[in-house]
């Protein structure tokens, strides 16, 4: 998997148990997957249609690093879909566990909104 993009976890990102809020991990995996998917297609005109069953295998805690990876798993005429998963990092060993794993299918459209057909992805 492709490393997207890097978190570090903040008082403002806790919820009420002092974990990281699930909503703003799923905030944080939203944009990443926004992020690579412009890249694969080519266009920045892409939205989230669907996030499949997030599983959530441990908790985050304040000042832990979290890393977000990704890779495309499928293509469709107007759809991409991601796998994407949040691991934690020990800054000193540098070893990682997995905290959140999912898949996300974003579309394609035009500036109306409408679905448009994606052409000549770049996977890398």
């Amino acid at each position: 998997m492709k490393l997207i993009s890097t978190h570090t976890v903040m008082t403002s990102d806790l919820g009420v148990r002092g974990n990281l809020f699930g909503g703003q991990l799923l905030a944080w995996l939203d944009l990443a997957a926004a992020a690579l998917a412009v890249q694969v297609i080519k266009s920045p005109n892409v939205l989230t249609v669907k996030f499949s069953e997030c599983i959530f295998h441990r908790p985050a805690k304040i000042n832990n690093l979290i890393k977000i990876y990704g890779d495309v798993t499928h293509i469709g005429r107007t759809s991409i879909t991601l796998a994407v998963e949040a691991r934690r990092r020990d800054v000193v060993s540098g070893e990682e566990d997995l905290v959140c794993s999912t898949s996300v299918v974003l579309v394609q459209i035009d500036e109306n909104g409408t679905p448009v057909e994606i052409k000549e992805p770049r996977l890398e």
